[in-house]
């Protein structure tokens, strides 16, 4: 049942893709035809007030075991001020600089500063659905203080600090999602979301994620009790000159569609190389997700979100379609 939900799933996504894709260069020529400019990605002055960040690089998979597997691929993603992305009352951003789909499904800032504790500017990392379809295995929201406590009254030139990180990590094809906190210098997480069929739920992810500038990193890695560290997954990219002009919409063009290709190309070629497939564990044990928080409670790192110890925030929902 699942395998033909998702073969037509696929087919109706193609097709409403291929008439957003029409739909969006007729824009574009109309557009041209006007002579009118295209949105820029940095409104105001300097790049303190730039609310749209766009950054381009490569993902990067490498499996250790039970066989060796490893592949890379270009990306790009949005890295979004979240205040003001979802503020039509700042009058300084253009409307066509942030489509409403951009974050439609996220958190707001507000509901991310309440989850994580923090003050301040909130950010989030993602790759924006386009032209009808979403596919976006990782967002990251950077959730920041306003200022370093250091006891002393807050300079308003001083620098926010990044103190959390919220992830939000959507499985394929099944069209689930987990968010929760954690330490963006260093945090180990125990697996809370089957995201891989060729992967079972006893590992724990160490990640680990760069302060975005000029640069953008994002590490994760698997550690597992019996296998090790046998999974790595890094994402390092740059950002794309502030003084360029670019339409965001044609900026994303496909790039969920091609991310999702390279996800099913190689779980094919892992099944081909006989790596065990791994049935989801909701059917053979419903309390999967109280034993991942079990698990989380176990590890010797710090607990993050909670003062003084305690439970890690989890949050399990459904993921909207098309999530396929």
């Amino acid at each position: 049942m699942e395998a033909l939900y998702l073969i037509g799933s696929i087919a109706s996504s193609t097709l409403i893709s291929a008439v957003l894709s029409l739909r969006l260069l007729l824009s574009c020529l109309a557009s041209r035809l006007r002579r009118a400019p295209v949105a820029d990605l940095q409104p105001g002055n300097g790049d303190d007030v730039a609310a749209l960040r766009l950054y381009e690089g490569r993902v990067k998979h490498a499996r250790r075991s039970p066989r060796h597997h490893a592949f890379e691929y270009t990306v790009r993603y949005a890295f979004l001020d979240l205040d003001r992305a979802g503020s039509s009352e700042n009058s300084n951003l253009p409307s066509s600089l942030f489509p409403k789909s951009f974050f439609a499904g996220h958190l707001s800032s507000d509901e991310a500063r309440a989850i994580a504790s923090t003050d301040g500017p909130v950010w989030l990392l993602t790759i924006p659905p386009s032209v009808g379809y979403e596919q976006n295995p990782l967002s990251i929201y950077f959730c920041y203080d306003r200022a370093e406590d250091t006891g002393q009254p807050a300079s308003s030139t001083e620098k926010p600090c990044l103190r959390k990180c919220i992830a939000e990590v959507t499985n394929t094809p099944w069209g689930e999602r987990v968010l929760f906190v954690f330490d963006p210098k260093s945090d180990l997480v125990a697996k809370p979301l089957h995201v891989s069929p060729f992967m079972d739920m006893l590992g724990s992810w160490k990640m680990h994620v760069g302060e975005p500038g000029e640069k953008l990193y994002v590490g994760i890695s698997v550690q597992h009790p019996e296998m090790g560290n046998y999974f790595t997954a890094t994402l390092s990219a740059t950002r794309v000159s502030p003084s360029s002009q670019v339409n965001p919409e044609v900026f994303f063009w496909l790039m969920p569609h091609k991310v999702a290709l390279w996800i099913y190309w190689h779980a094919v070629k892992l099944w081909w190389k006989d790596v065990r497939f791994i049935q989801h564990p909701r059917y053979s044990n419903p309390e999967y997700r109280e034993e991942a928080r079990r698990r989380d409670q176990k590890l010797s790192c710090p607990l993050i979100g909670v003062k003084g110890g305690g439970s890690r925030w989890f949050l399990w929902k459904e993921a909207a379609w098309p999530w396929c």
